[in-house]
């Protein structure tokens, strides 16, 4: 499996809890040896561009923080073009899905999956995506920028029972899509913000997105949001690739 990483990931590009130091090191430790750690590119202004705006663009630019959000960008484009073909994961920061067009909050500067979505529908390489984000909190930039597209569909899962919530999310796979973009946070864990999810729950995830891609054809690939509990992000991370790949 091939995972979109650079080793600038691991600076402290601010004060948030997602620059963290030690975030996404656990990461890199629980996956060596077991994927393909594949360097990452900055995505182009222009790709950048057809989700944003030019003031929140240049906003981005005056907090100093442009080369790094490009760079997790453009590490999300490259994971959704190889997810086209094979599963792949963008092991990336700063996050994403609370970007949207003209602002940005939540440890989000550029809005990764958007721009990953939209450049593969500006190749012709899909005609409709679906999108699930099981981060803790709604991605709410996503929607903002993806929601009224009429080719993507976004799912945000919600329930207090761990049971429940993985049922609702097999319920509501597509069965007509060309690529399953999946903004994965970690931060709903039972040791992390949300105190819900088990490491085993996130490896049924990966599973459920495996069987949907295999029902309707579609690609898959997956994009690093939240998950904050450096002592167990790791391992959570480790399991979710492993249910997207079957094991």
């Amino acid at each position: 499996m091939k995972v979109y990483y650079s080793k600038e990931f691991i600076a402290s590009y601010c004060g948030d809890p997602a620059a963290a130091p030690g975030r996404i090191e656990p990461i890199v430790a629980a996956l060596k040896g077991k994927v393909a750690f594949e360097d990452v590119v900055p995505a182009d202004i222009e790709d950048i561009a057809a989700c944003h705006t030019e003031r929140h663009i240049e906003h981005v630019r005056n907090m100093g923080i442009y080369n790094i959000a490009a760079l997790a960008a453009g590490g999300s484009i490259q994971a959704a073009f190889t997810g086209l073909k094979e599963p792949s994961f963008a092991l990336v920061r700063p996050p994403g899905h609370h970007a949207s067009a003209d602002n940005s909050w939540g440890f989000c500067y550029f809005n990764n999956m958007a721009i990953a979505i939209t450049k593969l529908k500006k190749e012709g390489k899909i005609n409709r995506a679906f999108i699930i984000d099981f981060d803790l909190h709604f991605g709410d930039g996503t929607v903002n920028i993806l929601g009224k597209s009429g080719y993507v569909d976004i799912l945000n899962p919600s329930d207090a029972h761990p049971e429940r919530y993985l049922m609702n999310v097999e319920r509501s796979m597509p069965e007509d899509v060309d690529v399953i973009g999946v903004s994965a946070g970690f931060d709903n864990h039972e040791e992390d913000w949300g105190g819900l999810l088990s490491t085993g729950d996130y490896r049924e995830l990966g599973r459920i997105i495996l069987r949907a891609s295999e029902k309707c054809g579609a690609g898959y690939f997956a994009i690093l949001e939240g998950g904050y509990n450096h002592g167990v992000i790791g391992r959570n991370v480790e399991a979710f690739l492993e249910g997207m790949q079957g094991k």
